[in-house]
């Protein structure tokens, strides 16, 4: 590890004489700077670490010598200093574990009713204003890219941006099936109801990421649904994006012009072709590490929202809130701080592993 670490700090050092060094040039000023910031935690910890192992060592040369006042001084620094040296061995595994290049990027996130009709459909707005809710405690923007409403304030289906530094590292753990029990308000009966509602995160992909050639779209115009009356749509703005290799189709009307809606309809595709493109890259990388956190496959039951238990459980990690109500208006930090730290026990068992 004091290997890693040296290249590190000899790639820092050299960082700081590129910086002084680049005049003005100041897009490649900001990839040093970039660069320079991602090194910086690792180095500072690698220099304490190092500290902190010539003073371990210097207390064992006191512990066995002939002073025993000394001896005695040492045995009391090495109670206090062996146990920083586990704990930043263990920091400085985390920081050097590889990053998820995605993890500071916007993303853009799908709720979908599931089973469950009218309730599921309602369930999935609550979602979206739970996501807002989050979103805005952490001082990122909501954009809604696209929704299919239902009549009685639910959604069919709703597409949005969260723009913020590192938003994909946070909601990355949200994909999959979310679960609700609850008596819906249309019920007479007062029965409990159980419907669910997918989640999918993916991260917002910029035109250099991925190559999408026009032969593999088939772009369809129509005119975009509208309430009726006075609000009916007389042009053909509305956007239908087919992916022909892949069959995925993307749709966009929310917005009033063709090239908006195209533009909305396209970011949302190359993110999908993405996501597609980096779990197949992953898979290859490390079958091992399919386990359920962060995997993001809709398929699985992820959490449950139990309303008269006032309970939410997350099944992947097994733990469960006693308050419901915080939790849908955005206290999500709870879960994403475990989920992320299982994630990142589970990498660094991986790459321990993998190590010769």
């Amino acid at each position: 590890m004091l290997e890693k670490i040296e290249k590190i700090e000899e790639r820092y050092e050299e960082l700081n004489r590129l910086l002084e060094e680049v005049g003005e040039d100041y897009q490649r000023a900001a990839e040093l700077a970039k660069e320079r910031s991602d090194l910086e935690e690792i180095v500072e910890k690698g220099r304490e670490y190092r500290q902190v192992l010539k003073r371990i060592e210097e207390a064992r040369q006191l512990v066995d010598g002939d002073d025993e006042e000394l001896s005695l001084l040492a045995r009391q620094d090495l109670e206090e200093l062996q146990p920083r040296q586990e704990a930043l061995e263990r920091e400085i595994k985390s920081l050097l574990l590889p990053k998820d290049k995605r993890d500071e990027r916007n993303v853009i996130m799908e709720i979908r009713a599931g089973t469950g009709g009218e309730e599921a459909a309602l369930f999935a707005a609550d979602l979206f204003r739970m996501y807002s809710r989050y979103a805005e405690r952490r001082n990122w923007s909501v954009e809604i890219l696209s929704q299919n409403e239902t009549g009685i304030g639910g959604f069919k289906e709703i597409i949005f941006m969260v723009k913020g530094r590192g938003a994909y590292s946070r909601l990355k753990y949200e994909s999959g099936v979310h679960r609700v029990q609850r008596v819906p308000e249309t019920e007479a009966s007062g029965r409990i109801h159980t419907s669910t509602v997918t989640v999918a995160v993916l991260a917002e992909v910029e035109e250099v990421d991925i190559d999408i050639p026009e032969s593999d779209i088939r772009i369809d115009i129509y005119r975009s649904a509208g309430a009726g009356g006075q609000n009916v749509q007389k042009n053909s703005t509305a956007v239908r994006l087919t992916h022909i290799p892949t069959g995925i189709v993307v749709a966009c009307q929310d917005e009033r012009s063709q090239l908006q809606n195209r533009l909305r309809a396209m970011s949302i595709l190359r993110a999908k072709l993405y996501e597609i493109e980096e779990n197949r890259r992953q898979q290859e990388l490390d079958e091992a590490r399919r386990s359920q956190v962060g995997t993001g496959e809709r398929s699985e039951k992820i959490r449950t929202y139990n309303y008269p238990q006032n309970r939410v459980t997350d099944h992947r990690i097994n733990l469960s809130s006693f308050n419901l109500p915080a939790v849908m208006d955005g206290e999500l930090d709870e879960f994403i701080e475990e989920l992320s730290l299982r994630d990142e026990t589970e990498r660094l068992t991986a790459h321990e592993t993998a190590e010769p």
